[in-house]
C-alpha cells in the first residue's frame, strides 16, 4: 500500500493535545499564544494516518461491541509480536517473562525511580534532555545529577570523565539514558553504549534506557539496544509502539527487565496494570504488519529534514542545524542571531504564531535552541518556516 503523507488531516477539534489544548499549553509555559491560526510543531506525535493494518485491527476491535477488561497475559500473540520485532530488527531474543507492560514511558520512568531509589538519592541524566526526565526525579524527591553532554561543532558527545565521577558517588543510584537522545538526536554507537554500561556496572548503578525512538533513525544510522552490548544485568529497557507507529494515545509501553529482583520491584511499584483491548490489537498489528508503513514514513520524514536544512541555509542562515541521527525532532541553534532567548521565543511563538519548544525546557544547556517536530505534511512545515523566516 502506498501512503500519502502529504495529505493534511484535520486534527483541530478532535481533542488533540497538539492542536486543541490551548490552556494546557499556556499552563506549562510552552507558549502564551495559541489560537486557531497557530501551527503546532512541539508535541512528539505525527500528523500522519496510522498504518492501515493498525486501523483495520482497531475496527475489528470496535466491531466486537464489548470493551471490557482485557489481559495480554492470556494473549500470546501480544508477546510474540514484541519478540518477533526485536529479533528481526535487532537480533535480540527477549524472554516473554521479561516483558512488563506499562501505560506509558513517562509513567515507567516514575515507577523505576520509586522502585530503585530512595528519597534524596541521586539520579543521573544527560542534559539537554526530555523534560519529563527531570520531573520524574524531582517529583519523587530525588536529586538531579547532570552528566551534561558536550557539544562540539554541532555534534554532541558524552563526558565520560564526568560520568565516572558521578557514577562512583554511592549516593547516585540510577542512570536515565535517552537512546536515541531527545532532543539532540544522537544515536549512541556501540563503543559509547558499552562504556556507559561498563561504568554503571562497575559502580552498581541501575540503568533505565528510554529507547522508544529506536525505530526512528536515519538511513545511514544503526540503532543498538543497550542490553545488546552489555552484560550489566541491572538494565531496564523501555520500548513502545507509541512513537514508531503514531499511537501514543493508546498508551502502550513495555519494559524489558531480565533481572528477576528488579522486575519484581518494578512490578510491585507499578501495581497491576493491563493494556486496553485497543492497545493490544494495535501492538500486534503494528509489529506484525506495520513495516511497509514505517519504511515509507521514515523516508518522508527524512525528506522533511532535508527540506528543513535547505530552508534554514537559504532563509535563516544564522541558525545552526544538523540533521539528527535519530528521532523525528530537529534541534535548532539560534544563538548566532545575538538575541536573548525571550526575544527568539517572542518572534517565533507570538509573532509567527508557530509553537515549538524552547531549548531551556530541556535544561539550561538548551538555552538559545528550539526543538521542532518534523512528522507533519510538508505544506504545514513549509508554512511554519515561512512565518518564522519573516521574523528574523
Amino acid at each position: 500500500m502506498i501512503y500519502n503523507f502529504d495529505k493534511v488531516i484535520k486534527r483541530r477539534g478532535t481533542g488533540s493535545i497538539k492542536w486543541d489544548a490551548a490552556e494546557l499549553i499556556k499552563k506549562f509555559g510552552i507558549s502564551e499564544r495559541f489560537d486557531d491560526e497557530s501551527i503546532p510543531l512541539f508535541v512528539a506525535d505525527m500528523d500522519f494516518p496510522c498504518p492501515q493494518p493498525v486501523v483495520d485491527a482497531l475496527h475489528r476491535c470496535v466491531d466486537r461491541q464489548i470493551y471490557g477488561y482485557s489481559t495480554h497475559l492470556a494473549h500470546p500473540e501480544y508477546f510474540e509480536a514484541i519478540q518477533g520485532w526485536f529479533l528481526r530488527h535487532y537480533s535480540w531474543e527477549i524472554n516473554q517473562e521479561h516483558i512488563v507492560y506499562s501505560p506509558g514511558t513517562v509513567e515507567a520512568l516514575y515507577m523505576a525511580i520509586k522502585a530503585f531509589t530512595k528519597p534524596g538519592d541521586g539520579v543521573i541524566l544527560q542534559a539537554p534532555v526530555y523534560r519529563p526526565f527531570y520531573g520524574s526525579i524531582l517529583d519523587n524527591g530525588r536529586k538531579v545529577i547532570n552528566n551534561a553532554l558536550i557539544m562540539e561543532n554541532g555534534h554532541y558527545r558524552i563526558d565520560f570523565e564526568d560520568l565516572r565521577l558521578k557514577a562512583a558517588d554511592p549516593a547516585n543510584k540510577l542512570f536515565l539514558l535517552c537512546s536515541p537522545h531527545n532532543p539532540v538526536g544522537r544515536v549512541w554507537n556501540r563503543e559509547e553504549l558499552s562504556e556507559m554500561a561498563y561504568i554503571c556496572h562497575k559502580h552498581d548503578v541501575v540503568m533505565v534506557a528510554d529507547e522508544i525512538h529506536g525505530d526512528l533513525i536515519r538511513q545511514n544510522a544503526t540503532f543498538i539496544p543497550l542490553r545488546k552490548v552489555s552484560g550489566h544485568e541491572k538494565i531496564i529497557t523501555l520500548t513502545a509502539i507509541n512513537k514508531t507507529f503514531n499511537v501514543a494515545g493508546l498508551h502502550c509501553t513495555n519494559a524489558i527487565i531480565e533481572d528477576e529482583t528488579l522486575r519484581q520491584a518494578f512490578s510491585k511499584e507499578s501495581g497491576f496494570k493491563l493494556p486496553s483491548p485497543f492497545a493490544m490489537e494495535a501492538l500486534i498489528a503494528a509489529y506484525n504488519e506495520g513495516q511497509d508503513w514505517l519504511d515509507q514514513v521514515k523516508t518522508y520524514i527524512d525528506g522533511n529534514f532535508d527540506f528543513l536544512k535547505n530552508f534554514l541555509e537559504k532563509r535563516l542562515p544564522e541558525v545552526k542545524f544538523r540533521i539528527p541521527e535519530g528521532t523525528y525532532m530537529g534541534w535548532m541553534d539560534f544563538r548566532d542571531y545575538g538575541l536573548d532567548s525571550k526575544e527568539v521565543h517572542r518572534r517565533i511563538y507570538v509573532e509567527a504564531n508557530v509553537i515549538l519548544e524552547d531549548g531551556e525546557m530541556f535544561g539550561e544547556e538548551g538555552a538559545g535552541f528550539q526543538r521542532i517536530c518534523l512528522p507533519t505534511p510538508r505544506s504545514i512545515l513549509e508554512e511554519a518556516l515561512e512565518r518564522m523566516a519573516k521574523q528574523f
